[in-house]
């Protein structure tokens, strides 16, 4: 017998928190949702009916569950109490290799908090609370599979303590209210944190469908601290067809056949002059510096474009960094340390790390950070070596002086001494390249870093470019 695939029930958005005696409130998780079913054989499906296991096989151990089960939940990666959901997006990528790694390193967790079947009977109908009752007798929690509590009416207090835990946000859920799959019935509310940047309008990409005669979305960017722009994303949510044709009337007076950076962008884009700045809502900046579920709130005639720099996201760049690491424990400059200044020039850094596997950390610094790539054979000596590089989170200005121990049980620990250091000059840094030329103690001349799109999201082909 074929098995009924169910829609998760979607939520609608809250202003703001409230407290109501006829609602519960539970975490709202930043990680991908998905829809178990355990019979003789496990599934675990996401919104578009993907199979998860794949990329999750730590979560085969739902198999242990009561069968004629259906369960609706949220698969995460907790990094000390809070999502690292850069992790979620590089394991749904990665190779058959480093699913099997990641998985012992950094598992994932299933959290539970809604049960559909029982018995391979639907319960939709019941109330909350008895689904939740139900739920609670017959999951049985483990190291990965693991039943989300709530609390009732207080929502207000439970938002505050979810938000100094630095967790995204609260769902309201009716006590009475049935499961409606795939439906947004406002019987389910999420109220989240929203973080706010005021971008530079760049363009805009053609519409389609209903917005045919108008705009799909606006191209967004940033400047960086060498006075450039960089593309932050685009977004395409938040307005009304008013705002759209009041927007493209705006737009269409500004046209420029000059694109102020590269986009890997499908649909054809109309470049603009940079005159417009907008206020967005987003959740979290990504590792390459993209907005996250941008979400258009307003123009801001107030602000003028340069004004509007990648500052706004310094911390945001950094929140990587930090959410993987004890300052306490650990002697590496925290991300909040005061940046360290280099004039004009840029400061590139080599660092030797004797972690479990000795390798090459190579950082050059960017819009106030140092981006990041390892390298697990060293610097390529010559043309003809080529040698993988791995992007990983963006590091302080100041790590570029680290030297010492990170202490066992941290991560990363091991030695870190500085191999190479200086400045470098940047010929080209796209989506498609990375080329500088490095004037350090050992390394001097042009280098150029290449995205292997087909090998995972994070990984570069490093080379030594003839001069």
């Amino acid at each position: 017998m074929t098995r009924h695939r169910y829609k998760p029930m979607l939520a609608k958005e809250a202003k703001a928190p409230f407290t109501d005696k006829d609602w519960l409130f539970e975490v709202k998780w930043d990680g991908f949702r998905a829809i178990a079913y355990i019979d003789d054989e496990v599934s675990l499906r996401s919104r578009n009916q993907k199979e998860l296991l794949t990329s999750f096989p730590e979560l085969e151990e739902l198999k242990h569950q009561h069968k004629g089960t259906v369960l609706d939940g949220e698969i995460v990666i907790l990094s000390k109490g809070k999502v690292n959901f850069q992790a979620l997006l590089e394991r749904s990528t990665a190779s058959t290799n480093d699913i099997a790694r990641q998985a012992a390193t950094a598992p994932a967790a299933y959290i539970v908090f809604d049960v559909l079947e029982k018995d391979a009977k639907p319960i939709l109908d019941l109330p909350l609370l008895e689904r939740k009752k139900i739920l609670k007798e017959t999951l049985k929690e483990t190291s990965n599979v693991l039943l989300e509590d709530y609390v009732e009416e207080k929502g207000e207090v439970y938002y505050e303590a979810v938000m100094q835990k630095g967790l995204e946000g609260v769902m309201a859920k009716k006590k009475n209210g049935k499961y409606e799959p795939g439906a947004r019935t406002g019987s389910w509310l999420k109220i989240k944190k929203i973080r706010t940047c005021d971008c530079v309008i760049f363009g805009y990409t053609k519409g389609a469908g209903a917005r045919k005669t108008t705009f799909g979305a606006l191209i967004l960017g940033l400047y960086g601290k060498d006075g450039n722009p960089v593309f932050v994303g685009k977004v395409g949510t938040g307005f009304s067809n008013e705002m759209l044709k009041n927007l493209l009337e705006k737009f269409e007076k500004l046209t420029t056949d000059a694109a102020p950076f590269e986009v890997d962008i499908a649909e054809q884009v109309t470049w603009i002059k940079a005159s417009f700045v907008c206020e967005v809502g987003y959740q979290v900046v990504t590792q390459d510096g993209r907005l996250r579920m941008p979400r258009y709130l307003r123009l801001r005639s107030d602000k003028h474009p340069k004004d509007c720099t990648t500052d706004q996201l310094g911390e945001e760049l950094l929140k990587a960094y930090a959410e993987k690491r004890d300052f306490i424990a650990s002697s590496e400059p925290p991300a909040a340390q005061e940046k360290i200044t280099s004039g004009e020039a840029k400061i590139f850094v080599v660092q030797e790390h004797h972690a479990r596997r000795l390798h090459y950390d190579f950082r050059l610094e960017k819009d106030g950070v140092l981006k990041s790539w390892a390298v697990p054979k060293g610097i390529p000596a010559t043309p003809e070596d080529k040698r993988l590089a791995v992007q990983v989170e963006d590091h302080p200005l100041d790590y570029a002086k680290f030297e010492g121990t990170i202490p066992e049980g941290q991560y990363g620990a091991g030695k870190v001494i500085i191999w190479d250091r200086g400045t470098y000059e940047a010929k080209v840094w796209d989506e498609k390249m990375v080329e500088v030329i490095l004037d350090g103690k050992r390394l001097k001349g042009r280098y150029a870093l290449v995205p292997l799109k087909r090998a995972g999201k994070n990984n570069w082909l490093m080379l030594k470019a003839k001069d």
